[in-house]
């Protein structure tokens, strides 16, 4: 009988110890050629005992796919030797591990969808701006504590002689002057999401923080509309059930101004899990942000007759509101750089 095993060891041989594509196409013929010693394996299976064919020809079969799979895989080894690169085509590209939007993007993202959905598009005003806009088209008079070095970033420029001094906007409010002008006249639907300064750092505040600004001005646009928005964005982005309620506040450039609070989703807005106080909330209530019907002031500063129309506005930071969905407690960690943070999410 033919030792196949030996042929295979004598085949692997030779094959790795080829030099040049020539002396492989040699072995090639030798091996696989029509008259090869694969061909003779085959051909000699008529004088195997018949209980011992189908082994033998398996065999001889897996030794085959050996050969091809050999020649090949020198071939390659000798061409990229010739050239001095090594490169195959057909090896799968190298794995890297996969990154993710950072957990402040993500966030723009969701909102940014939630409020297309309803009709409202996305603005960007800039982020450096002069104190009329900041301020003044905000009906925020010159001595207004918010305009104050210690809550007013300032940058170290001449004034303006009609717009007053360079500031980094610390809310993004400043947009609704310019959306109001841009567009003309009603109706107006604005989402406006920025960065944000503000010289305060702990645990709830960063020197930059982002905000995002809604804006609706159209006829007969009352609180009704207003409430039944701020449920919507509720639902939509904390989940299912979630609830919102106004407190009253004070706020210059919204006539009435209210507090927002959203019910929590942790212990469902009772301020009680298991007979204890609920530690994220404490009450059954968490804080939102501000909001208001626009003031008539801004409405004229904007160009907008405040007899004929009317308008609501409200200003989130899209990190609290992160804070609040996911349960977290300090807002420095979104900046920290720190990846086991960041993986979370």
């Amino acid at each position: 009988m033919v030792d196949v095993g030996q042929i295979t060891k004598l085949a692997e041989k030779e094959i790795k110890r080829s030099v040049s594509l020539d002396v492989l196409s040699k072995l090639e013929i030798k091996y696989l050629g029509r008259n090869g010693e694969i061909n003779k394996l085959l051909s000699a299976i008529k004088n195997i005992p018949d209980e011992q064919k189908k082994t033998y020809g398996q065999r001889v079969n897996k030794l085959k796919a050996s050969m091809y799979r050999y020649i090949e895989t020198r071939k390659k080894e000798l061409q990229n030797k010739k050239s001095g690169v090594f490169f195959d085509k057909t090896l799968p590209g190298k794995t890297y591990p996969k990154g993710s939007l950072h957990i402040v993007s993500f966030a723009i993202e969701e909102i940014t969808k939630v409020f297309e959905k309803i009709g409202f598009i996305r603005v960007s005003y800039p982020e450096v701006d002069w104190e009329y806009g900041a301020f003044e088209s905000l009906n925020m008079p010159v001595n207004h504590p918010a305009r104050d070095d210690v809550e007013t970033s300032f940058i170290d420029m001449p004034a303006h002689p009609k717009l007053g001094k360079m500031v980094l906007t610390p809310h993004t409010s400043n947009g609704q002057n310019r959306e109001m002008k841009r567009v003309g006249k009603p109706p107006i639907r604005m989402i406006n999401i920025s960065k944000c300064y503000r010289p305060n750092w702990d645990a709830t505040h960063t020197p930059m923080f982002h905000q995002f600004e809604g804006l609706c001005v159209d006829k007969d646009i009352s609180i009704v509309n207003l409430k039944g928005t701020l449920d919507y964005f509720a639902e939509k982005y904390f989940g299912v059930g979630t609830k919102t309620r106004l407190r009253p506040h004070h706020f210059q450039f919204t006539e009435p101004s209210f507090e927002v609070d959203i019910s929590c989703n942790n212990c469902g807005g009772t301020g009680i899990i298991k007979a204890n106080r609920c530690k994220v909330c404490k009450s059954g209530w968490l804080e939102l942000g501000g909001t208001g019907m626009v003031h008539p002031n801004v409405l004229r500063e904007g160009g907008i007759d405040p007899s004929a129309s009317s308008g609501w506005a409200f200003g989130f930071g899209i990190e609290r509101v992160i804070m609040m969905k996911y349960g977290l407690d300090d807002i420095r960690n979104y900046y920290s750089g720190d990846i086991r943070f960041l993986e979370q999410f």
